[in-house]
């Protein structure tokens, strides 16, 4: 049976903070291009931070099936039907809940933007298909485009890791061949950010489609190797690394303040510092030893706490945002980005726990439930 580790669920907590406090600044007018404005920017590392977890969590049942056959066991992987019931009934009703009670707002609330409207935009935007062409991102649910990435991850998982575990490793414990595998995936992100910003004609919504992050989560699954190789991710240089690597994303090297900047060497630094951020802050907390000071603050009531409703808060803060900034009188770009973050921060956890505890009975199978995927 898997160990619950407390501080993966905690860790959540710093993801989804750091995504709200990276909007607050945009809508503050604060992604400016100088350090301070570029580091504010890359508080969206929390993405990151969510795609390495799920890739960690999603791919250990896989790691676990193979070190069992060291002892004659045969390998028995995840089940299809049950991977894919426990990922639908988990991610989308709160997901559809969102979305729905957003559109329903806008159809009372005056909206900007001219995207994501009608019901063929609704329909994407329940489906995880909003990013595929130019205009569908309805307004307050313009994060959702790492979920339509996330979603993606979700299955194409078994499509690469039984190929992998089956007829690469023989239905055998190689984390050598494993390593390898995994070490050719991890470079699907940059050979598609190379492509699409190199060739004319190509949409210019592909930068944001999944191969662009999948790097990401791909780094979740070489660490659920990892954990079943070593024994020891010492926790303070880890988290030194991390916060280095974080600094210096803040430089021009990794780009002006945007989700993909527009050189593609620019991006490529970017996302690789971000996997070195998540890599350095979850890679303690999944092997251990567990007993650091790191370990200790996302085990905490608190920080485990905000994380079992850290999904939800992504879901909602975006729209929650939206009336801060009414709420606070700013107008869109000016403002404070502390206040907007602090009130947001404050609206969005009510919002977010009763959407989990409405959501929760839908996919909770018990009282205690062991740490799962994004969410």
């Amino acid at each position: 049976m898997r160990r619950r580790v407390p501080a993966l669920t905690g860790v959540r907590t710093v993801a989804a903070l750091s995504v709200c406090l990276t909007h607050a600044a945009y809508w503050t007018g604060h992604y400016t291009d100088d350090y301070v404005g570029r580091l504010l920017s890359r508080f969206e590392v929390g993405v990151a931070l969510f795609f390495v977890l799920s890739g960690y969590l999603l791919f250990a049942p896989w790691v676990r099936a193979l070190q069992e056959t060291q002892s004659g066991a045969p390998a028995e992987y995840p089940g299809l039907r049950r991977y894919t019931w426990h990922r639908v009934r988990r991610i989308v009703p709160a997901y559809w809940v969102t979305v729905l009670a957003v559109y329903a707002i806008f159809l009372v609330r005056t909206d900007t933007s001219d995207f994501g409207h009608g019901w063929s935009d609704l329909l994407r935007n329940l489906t995880f298909t909003q990013v595929y062409g130019l205009g569908h991102l309805h307004t307050g649910l313009t994060q959702m485009w790492s979920m339509a990435a996330e979603v993606a991850y979700y299955i194409a998982l078994p499509l690469v890791a039984w190929p992998i575990a089956h007829l690469v490793c023989r239905d055998r414990w190689r984390p050598d061949l494993l390593l390898v595998c995994l070490g050719g995936l991890l470079l699907v992100s940059p050979l598609w950010t190379v492509v699409v910003h190199g060739s004319d004609g190509v949409d210019p919504t592909a930068r944001m489609w999944p191969p662009a992050f999948a790097s990401w989560f791909v780094g979740g699954m070489v660490l659920a190797v990892l954990a079943g190789t070593v024994t020891r991710w010492p926790a303070i240089p880890s988290v030194a690394v991390a916060v280095g690597a974080f600094l210096i994303s803040g430089g021009a090297v990794a780009g002006e303040p945007t989700i993909v900047p527009a050189d593609a060497g620019a991006t490529v630094v970017k996302h690789t510092l971000y996997l070195v951020v998540a890599l350095g802050l979850i890679g303690p907390l999944a092997i251990g030893p567990g007993d650091d000071a790191w370990s200790r603050v996302c085990g905490s009531r608190p920080m485990v706490w905000f994380g079992e409703i850290s999904y939800e808060f992504f879901l909602v803060h975006v729209m929650v945002l939206e009336f801060t900034m009414d709420l606070l009188g700013y107008s869109v770009f000016t403002g404070s980005t502390l206040a907007a973050f602090v009130v947001t921060s404050v609206i969005s956890v009510p919002v977010a726990w009763s959407l989990h505890r409405l959501t929760a009975p839908l996919w909770r199978d018990s009282p205690t439930r062991s740490v799962g995927v994004r969410g």
